[in-house]
C-alpha cells in the first residue's frame, strides 16, 4: 500500500486507528483455549468486530514468538486472514527488526516476502545499511524508531550531540537521506506529544505511528493537535486499551465498542482539519 491508499484509506474509514494485536495467551478469554489455535480465534474475533473501524493492525512479534512454532502459526494464521481483507486494512509487524546489511535483508525477506506484511518497524542504532534492504521492497514500509513512550527512552534518545541536537532528531534528519515519506514513517510515542511540534518541523510530511494512546496516558487530541498534517499524517495505535477491555466472553464486542469511541474522536478531528 502506497502514501496516497494508506490517506484515502484513512479518509474512507473516518479514521486513524491502528489495534495493536498484543495478544497474550494467559490474558484471552479461558473459552477459547478449546481450539487448537486459541490465539488465532481470538485474533480473529478482534478484528471482525473492528474492522470497519480500524485502519491497521499491528501484531507485536514477542507475544508470538515467545510461543515458537505454535506462536509463528498464530501470526502466519492472523497476517493471512487480515490480507484477505486486501487495501482495505494495513499491516505493521512490530518487531523492532534491524542488524547488519546481509542480516536485515533475511529479516526484510521473511516480513515482506513470506508473511506479507505492509509494515516493519525498525531500529536505526546501525544507521544506513542496516536499515537499508528493508527500502527496497515495492508498496513496503520501514516504521523507523524515533522518540518511543517508555520511561527508559530518556536514556539514550535526548542525548545531545555538539550541535545540542538531540539523538532523536538526528535519526529524523539523517534518515530522510535513505528514502522519503513515500515508505518511511517513524514511531512517537503519544506520552512524548509536545515532541510533536519539533518533529513535525523536521519530517513534515511523514506518517507517525503514535503508541501509548489508551493504556499508556496519552492524550488522542494532543498528539492530533501537535501531530496531524494535510494528508492526517498519523496512525494511532491501541493495544491493551482494546484487546483486553473485558477478559469476560463479551470481549470482542466491548473492543468494538472502545474503538467505536476512538473512530468518532478521530472522526471529529478530521474533519475539523478539513480531511473527511
Amino acid at each position: 500500500m502506497n502514501y496516497n491508499h494508506l490517506f484515502e484509506l484513512i479518509k474512507r474509514k473516518k479514521s486513524f486507528l491502528c489495534i495493536g494485536l498484543d495478544s497474550d495467551i494467559e490474558k484471552i478469554p479461558s473459552s477459547l483455549l478449546k481450539f487448537d489455535d486459541p490465539v488465532f480465534e481470538f485474533n480473529k474475533s478482534i478484528i471482525d468486530a473492528t474492522v470497519d473501524l480500524a485502519v491497521a493492525y499491528k501484531p507485536n512479534l514477542a507475544f508470538y514468538e515467545s510461543r515458537g512454532v505454535a506462536g509463528w502459526l498464530s501470526l502466519q494464521k492472523t497476517i493471512d486472514y487480515l490480507n484477505g481483507f486486501g487495501d482495505d486494512v494495513f499491516t505493521i509487524a512490530d518487531a523492532k527488526r534491524g542488524d547488519i546489511g546481509n542480516t536485515s535483508n533475511q529479516y526484510a525477506k521473511a516480513f515482506f516476502e513470506i508473511l506479507d506484511f505492509d509494515a516493519l518497524t525498525v531500529a536505526p542504532y546501525m544507521g544506513k545499511d542496516s536499515v537499508s534492504p528493508f527500502l527496497n521492497f515495492e508498496d513496503k514500509w520501514v516504521v523507523l524508531l524515533a522518540l518511543t513512550s517508555n520511561e527508559g527512552a530518556s536514556d539514550f534518545q535526548y542525548f545531545k550531540n555538539s550541535n545540542s541536537k538531540k539523538l532523536f532528531q538526528e535519526v529524523l534528519t539523517k534518515s530522510q537521506e535513505w528514502s522519503s515519506k513515500e515508505n518511511m514513517m517513524y514511531v512517537v510515542g503519544a506520552t512524548k506529544a509536545e515532541a510533536l511540534t519539533e518533529i513535525r518541523k523536521i519530517v513534515p510530511d511523514h506518517f507517525l505511528l503514535v503508541p501509548g494512546v489508551g493504556a499508556q496516558g496519552g492524550s488522542l487530541e494532543e498528539v492530533a493537535n501537535y501531530g496531524m498534517n494535510d494528508k492526517c499524517g498519523l496512525l494511532v495505535n491501541s493495544s491493551r486499551g482494546i484487546i483486553f477491555a473485558s477478559e469476560k466472553e463479551d470481549f470482542a464486542e466491548i473492543a468494538r465498542e472502545k474503538s467505536l469511541e476512538l473512530q468518532k474522536q478521530m472522526e471529529k478531528l478530521l474533519s475539523e482539519n478539513n480531511l473527511v
